[in-house]
């Protein structure tokens, strides 16, 4: 009877594990005949963002911005959805949109706005130039407006430094430019303190605002 227990439960395991086994082979094969993604490929499956370093029947490994290997079974990613950064790169003019928004008060004119966060967009590097940024306002809530930016790129493998450099542009515009990101929950009461603006960028004398 002992036998006969291990032998079932072993069989038990066999069967479990086979199964498993099989259904990753089955999605390697959809995933490889309807070309979601192809080694090289940059791409988000779940919570992992990364490049696709081997694609394999039961598995894929991806290689994270992080520099982390992670082996994600084929059936896991076949069950979820799949972003794919660089499907549309190549023979494309547009590329990859890289898209980040700003919410800026009322009392800034929406012209001057977009004009910086163009210039920002300009100073990024990696940005394409042509086709040109562009600015769609979103929202028009009870204290600010929400701005779009949208620019392109042809390296998604460098997403996280682009969008580093690209929010680091824009404060540094936005503060030479004289309007202050001051939203989406900010209070300030002007009783003649100094603005956000950093002094570095409005040397000599401050005078706040009554």
């Amino acid at each position: 009877p002992v036998f006969q227990g291990m032998s079932v439960f072993l069989g038990l395991l066999f069967s479990v594990s086979s199964s498993s086994a099989l259904s990753n082979i089955v999605a390697g094969y959809v995933l490889i005949y309807t070309r979601a993604f192809k080694e090289g490929d940059v791409i988000r499956v779940g919570e992992y963002s990364g490049i696709v370093e081997h694609q394999a029947l039961l598995a894929t490994r991806v290689l994270t911005f992080k520099n982390e290997s992670v082996t994600v079974p084929n059936s896991l990613i076949l069950s979820g959805s799949i972003m794919n950064f660089s499907a549309h790169i190549h023979g494309q003019e547009k590329g990859l949109t890289l898209h980040t928004t700003v919410t800026i008060g009322y009392d800034a004119p929406w012209r001057k706005v977009h004009e910086l966060l163009k210039l920002a967009a300009d100073r990024t590097e990696n940005v394409l130039k042509d086709p040109p940024p562009f600015v769609l306002q979103t929202a028009l809530n009870d204290f600010y407006v929400a701005y779009e930016l949208n620019a392109f790129t042809r390296v998604p493998e460098k997403i996280p430094a682009l969008y580093s450099d690209l929010h680091r542009n824009i404060q540094d515009c936005f503060n030479e430019g004289g309007v202050e990101i001051m939203s989406p929950h900010y209070t300030a009461f002007r009783n003649g303190n100094h603005t956000t603006i950093p002094e570095s960028y409005h040397p000599g004398e401050h005078r706040g605002c009554l």
